[in-house]
């Protein structure tokens, strides 16, 4: 992503109520790899409990779907995806699949790996933001979309409603939408799973202090002026990544010539994670035109995957 949009979250986030940025700005090389580094920690148990629903669910998925063309929106390693793929491609079937990622250089490594691990399967990645979807693979009625990891957990409920509307907008009826959730459980779980004991997610968090000093011009904002935090808010359903500021910041953003102040102990908001109640999210897709078919959880019930089929019309959304 360019210089010129970060300038433009930067002036949209930064002198708000509450100081935030979008977590897109997480994902630069070193942010992707801090990120899958995560994935594997004891406390971030979504990335497990989505690849067991994945494990026990692919040929299921494939064969309902029957699909022959799969898009995945901010695919990274694609490392759970490999279980679909396993599915997608038995037998020798031929198919295509089309990874999307802002990370070009984690995308294209993996686009070049997955070509040698399956030799029927058509790989076309694409280097986006899933915020602006490119045309889908495959035929029409037979594409399958996914949106795992629980990413539609970062969206605000405004940002999440435009979202639906935009992947239903890119689906011809009959394709289908595969969407991982995580769902409502023990805050203290929540809370560990974003502020792990060996500190990558502080790391990950603190990254975005590099991102922005590597792609705008800027004075006195810096890395060591930073702590890393995670909190639950109730009352959204959310938990909430912080970077709280350790002295008063001061920092000159030259290339759009705004002046940004914190005062020590203040913090910036680096990104939002959603927690679901599984009826409420179904009601939601379907009220986007996303018909739910089915939705899974892994044993302990702390993720889900739902499937949904994009409905005959497109109709305005439900409020």
């Amino acid at each position: 992503m360019s210089r010129a949009e970060l300038e433009a979250d930067l002036r949209a986030g930064l002198w708000g109520e509450t100081p935030s940025l979008p977590p897109r700005w997480f994902y630069d090389e070193r942010g992707s790899r801090l990120f899958d580094e995560i994935t594997g920690l004891p406390e971030y148990y979504p990335t497990r409990a989505e690849r067991e629903i994945l494990q026990q669910r692919s040929p299921e998925i494939i064969e309902i779907t029957g699909a022959h063309g799969v898009d995945e929106l901010g695919a990274g390693t694609s490392a759970k995806t490999r279980v679909l793929l396993d599915a997608l491609t038995a037998g020798g079937r031929r198919a295509v699949y089309a990874p999307l990622d802002i990370s070009s250089e984690v995308l294209l490594e993996t686009a070049e790996e997955l070509r040698a691990e399956y030799p029927t399967l058509t790989v076309e990645p694409a280097v986006a933001d899933f915020h602006h979807l490119p045309p889908l693979v495959g035929e029409a009625g037979e594409r399958l979309l996914l949106f795992l990891g629980g990413t539609i957990g970062n969206f605000t409920e405004e940002e999440r409603g435009g979202f639906l509307a935009m992947v239903r907008q890119a689906l011809a009826p009959g394709d289908h939408f595969l969407l991982g959730a995580d769902l409502v459980k023990d805050p203290a779980r929540l809370v560990a799973a974003y502020d792990d004991a060996a500190g990558v997610t502080a790391q990950f968090d603190l990254n975005l202090v590099d991102v922005i000093n590597h792609t705008v011009p800027v004075t006195g904002l810096h890395r060591e002026d930073w702590v890393h935090e995670a909190a639950w808010d109730e009352g959204a359903s959310r938990i909430e990544m912080r970077l709280r500021a350790v002295r008063d910041i001061d920092a000159d953003f030259t290339g759009i010539g705004r002046r940004w102040r914190l005062a020590k102990g203040e913090y910036l908001r680096t990104e939002i994670s959603r927690k679901f109640r599984l009826e409420g999210l179904r009601t939601e897709l379907a009220g986007h035109g996303l018909e739910p078919v089915t939705s899974w959880t892994d044993e302990a019930g702390d993720f889900s995957l739902t499937l949904a089929r994009a409905s005959e019309d497109l109709r305005e959304p439900r409020a």
